[in-house]
Order: structure tokens, then C-alpha cells, then sequence
């Protein structure tokens, strides 16, 4: 039972799990924390003037032992672009839509209670793998171009998955198992109440212990599941779980509890999530993600993985639709690995929205001139529907 609590009189390691006002009128990402940081008591104290704390979560005794040793990130493998992004796109084409049987058909096996063909699967992650190796931009940007059916935040963490461990050059074998668990993680979703899932209303508490036990479902599925790394189910575990012990389904603390993997699989699984179309919220822009993330360094999430992941996403993600200082309109195809702010964009509609043919093609780090005197640069990433362009038309 919760008890409630003047905020003055908080103590570090109380489990905040309710506030006296909703959780979406004050900065708070999450609903539910554990006390760790003086940010956080401060936000408290100029929102709130008494919470709900949950004794049964209290973690009073350890709230303030020295943190943990930051986790080795960066791996040692240097990868190089041996192709461009348009001669890689067909690869990444056929690759992509192979992972997409291989998926529909796992979830459709799980379904009818029968057992997933691990060796497809695998092989598919791994074609999809070679192909962000060659240019990790070639996937990226025809994720962001196909339609997003019901598997389509699966199929974009793997993607996501695969190209962040090749960004912190990890070996070739754990880019693949990672895009493995990006794919699966949620494959015990399927073993939820039909409706469950897609209910646009906000989920009841109750509700919300149902949803948690997929990651239970999840385990035993693929631990089951012949022709897969043995190390899958336990990293399938972790997406949920948070540096503070607000996650789930263990409640684990700090970021050796976690591990390097898990962090991995949290971020990413919270930036496709929140990127992508859902029945209970709107689509956010990658910017706006990238923005809940950076608050959520050190205490939900590992902060050198988020500022890592940050830098590999770049300032404007492959696939983002751009204002450039034209007035020109544009689509985000490449990035530049040493200069992120300086991208490679497609032009397609000129300043007063009319389309441009032939596309116009811009590598803004060799400075191509807009004017005599004014180079081209970008303005402003374009929110999420703000213009009506459909880039599948100009690649697929």
C-alpha cells in the first residue's frame, strides 16, 4: 500500500511511485523512480508538494553507495563503408525483407504454439548484419522508407540494434546477436490477452502487470528455441530494466546490474518505441526522442551509451525530412561518420513545396554554395507529418 509523503520529507532511496498531480504536468519521463539524485528532488520540490511512496520498493539503505565503475562501451573492430548507400540500398532491400518473412513467420509459429525455426531467423539477422557492415546508412534510410505493418518496431530495433554495436565497433558476432534480440524481445507479446496490446486508453495497473509478463513469455520461448545463441534469452530479459530499479521484471540496479547488452537493448527499444506510430500515443520526431533520452542519462539509462547513441544517430537521422536555409525541403540520405552536422541530403521540393526533378543530391561537408555568397546548410528538422512528403517515392 503506498503511503503519502511531504516532499521535504523525502528521503534518498524512497520508491516515488505516485505524485499529487499526473505525471504529464511535471518533466518526469517515467511514472515511478526511486529517489537517487538531488535533480530529481529538486524537480519534486518545484512540482509537488506531497508524493506516494511504496515501502515494499524501498531502497533506503543503498540509495547512495558509490557508483558503479562506468562500463566499456567502445569495442576495438574499425568497419568502413566499402559501398555507398545507393549502390548498398538493393542489398539492404532484399535483406530486409527477408528478416520480415523470417519475423512474420516466427510470430506466427509462437501463435499457433509450435516452436520458432531458429536457423532462419538467424540467418536472416545475419544477412541483414553483413549488409549494415558494407554501410550501416543503406538500411537505416529504407526503414524509415517501408510502411510499418504490426511488426514494424521489431524489425526497426533490430535494425537499430545491429547499427549501434557496429557504431561502437563491438566484433561482428555480437552486432549479430544483438540485432537478434532486438528482433525477439518481444516475441512473448504474443501470449498477452488479444486487444491487450493495441487498447488506446491507458493501461490500468493491473493491466500493466499483464503486459509486464512478456518479458517471462519472451524468455521462454526462445529458450526453447533451437539454432539460437544461448546467451539470447538472458539479454531478452534486460530491455525493460533501468539504472534506478524502476524497471522490470527484476528491478535491477546500476549499470553492472544491467550490463553493456541490456543498456544496448533499453535505449534502443525506447527510441523505436517512441518514434514509431502507436495506438496510445503520438509519434514523436527523432530529435524528441534523442531529448527523452539525454534526460534519462544516469538514472534511467547508461550516460556514455546515451551520448554514444546520440552521436550515432546524429543530429539529423537518416531518413529525417529537413528545411534547408533555402527554403528547399530535403531528405536526410547519409551521414558523414566524422561530421554529423553536415550530412548528405536528397532535395525534393523547391522553396515554394513544388517537387524538384532531378533531385537535387548535397554532400554539405564539401560546402556546396546555395548562393554566390551563402553555402547550403540545414534550418530545422521538419516534425513528423509537418510536411507531406512520402520518401519511399524517390528511393523504392
Amino acid at each position: 500500500m503506498y503511503r503519502k509523503i511531504a516532499v521535504d520529507e523525502l528521503q534518498f532511496g524512497k520508491y516515488v511511485a505516485e505524485l499529487d498531480r499526473p505525471w504529464t504536468d511535471t518533466p518526469f519521463v517515467f511514472q515511478g523512480f526511486v529517489l537517487s539524485t538531488e535533480e530529481q528532488l529538486a524537480t519534486l520540490k518545484r512540482f509537488c508538494k506531497h508524493v506516494y511512496i511504496d515501502p515494499e520498493r524501498d531502497q533506503s539503505d543503498d540509495a547512495r553507495l558509490p557508483a558503479s565503475p562506468p562500463l566499456l562501451v567502445r569495442g576495438k573492430v574499425t568497419y568502413r563503408e566499402v559501398v555507398s548507400v545507393q549502390a548498398e540500398l538493393p542489398q539492404a532491400h532484399a535483406a530486409y525483407g527477408e528478416m520480415s518473412s523470417a519475423l512474420d513467420d516466427a510470430m506466427n509459429t509462437v501463435q499457433s504454439g509450435k516452436v520458432i525455426e531458429g536457423p532462419r531467423v538467424r540467418a536472416a539477422v545475419s544477412q541483414l548484419t553483413d549488409s549494415v557492415v558494407r554501410n550501416p546508412d543503406a538500411v537505416t534510410l529504407l526503414t524509415k522508407l517501408r510502411e510499418k505493418g504490426s511488426l514494424g518496431i521489431a524489425l526497426e530495433s533490430s535494425i537499430y540494434m545491429v547499427v549501434f554495436a557496429r557504431f561502437l565497433q563491438l566484433p561482428r558476432d555480437r552486432l549479430e546477436l544483438l540485432g537478434l534480440a532486438g528482433l525477439l524481445q518481444n516475441v512473448g507479446m504474443t501470449k498477452l490477452p488479444p486487444g491487450l496490446v493495441e487498447k488506446s486508453a491507458p493501461l490500468t495497473p493491473a493491466e500493466m502487470e499483464i503486459v509486464k509478463t512478456h518479458v517471462q513469455h519472451t524468455v521462454e520461448i526462445l529458450s526453447a528455441t533451437t539454432g539460437l545463441p544461448d546467451e539470447l534469452p538472458g539479454i531478452a530479459s534486460l530491455h525493460h530494466e533501468r539504472l534506478d530499479g524502476s524497471g522490470y521484471p527484476r528491478g535491477l540496479r546500476k549499470s553492472a546490474a544491467v550490463g553493456l547488452y541490456g543498456g544496448i537493448a533499453g535505449i534502443v527499444d525506447t527510441f523505436t518505441a517512441l518514434t514509431s506510430h502507436r495506438t496510445y500515443a503520438d509519434q514523436a520526431a527523432p530529435s524528441t526522442a534523442l531529448n527523452v533520452l539525454y534526460k534519462g542519462r544516469g538514472t534511467l539509462f547508461e550516460p556514455a551509451l546515451v551520448e554514444q547513441f546520440i552521436q550515432c544517430i546524429g543530429v539529423f537521422p537518416v531518413g529525417g525530412v529537413v528545411e534547408l536555409n533555402t527554403g528547399e525541403i530535403g531528405i536526410v540520405v547519409a551521414q558523414n561518420p566524422l561530421r554529423r552536422l553536415l550530412p548528405r541530403v536528397m532535395v525534393v521540393r523547391d522553396a515554394r513545396g513544388d517537387p524538384i526533378q532531378p533531385h537535387k543530391l548535397l554532400d554539405l561537408e564539401r560546402t556546396p554554395m546555395a548562393t554566390r555568397d551563402e553555402p547550403y546548410r540545414i534550418r530545422r528538422t521538419l516534425e513528423h507529418g509537418a510536411v507531406q512528403i512520402d520518401p519511399r517515392e524517390f528511393f523504392l
